[in-house]
C-alpha cells in the first residue's frame, strides 16, 4: 500500500503542479520511505516474507483500502495540468483514506514498533487528507 502511494508521489516528477501539491508529494516520500523500511524490518525480525497482496485481496482490480488499479495509474500518468493535480489530489486522498482503514486492523497489537507506526501513520496522513482537500477547494 505504501508503495503504491510512493509511486503516485513519484508521478508528480515532470508535470507541472502548484508548489503546495510538489510539497506534498516530497512529504509522502518522506514519511511513507522510512514507514516501508519500519515494516520490512518488522516482517524480517518476525522471519515472514511481504506479501504485496495482503490485505488488498490480491488480483489486479482495485480491491478496497484506496488502492488503484494499473488503469487508475496510467490514467494519471497520462493526465497533465490541472487535470492531473485533481485526479492525484482525489486519488491519493481515497489511498490515504485507505490506508487509515487498515491501521484499523492493528489497533490492538502489543508490539510497541507496530503501535508506533500506526500511531505515526494515522498522524500524518490525516494531516495529509485535510491539506489534499482543501487544496482541491
Amino acid at each position: 500500500h505504501h508503495e503504491q502511494a510512493l509511486e503516485m508521489a513519484n508521478l508528480i516528477a515532470g508535470k507541472s503542479v502548484s508548489s503546495d501539491v510538489a510539497v506534498l508529494a516530497d512529504e509522502i516520500r518522506a514519511a511513507q520511505g522510512p514507514e516501508i523500511a519500519v515494516m520490512q524490518g518488522l516482517l524480517a525480525e518476525w522471519g515472514t516474507k511481504a506479501d504485496p497482496h495482503a490485505g488488498h485481496g490480491g488480483g489486479d482490480a482495485d480491491s478496497g483500502h484506496g488502492m488503484m488499479t494499473k488503469e487508475d495509474l496510467s490514467a494519471l500518468a497520462a493526465a497533465t495540468g490541472p487535470a492531473f493535480e485533481q485526479m492525484w489530489l482525489t486519488m491519493m486522498i481515497a489511498h490515504h483514506e485507505g490506508a487509515l482503514d487498515m491501521v484499523e486492523m492493528i489497533n490492538d497489537s502489543t508490539n510497541s514498533e507496530v503501535k508506533t507506526l500506526a500511531a505515526n501513520i494515522v498522524q500524518s496522513q490525516s494531516a495529509e487528507i485535510e491539506a489534499m482537500k482543501a487544496l482541491l477547494k
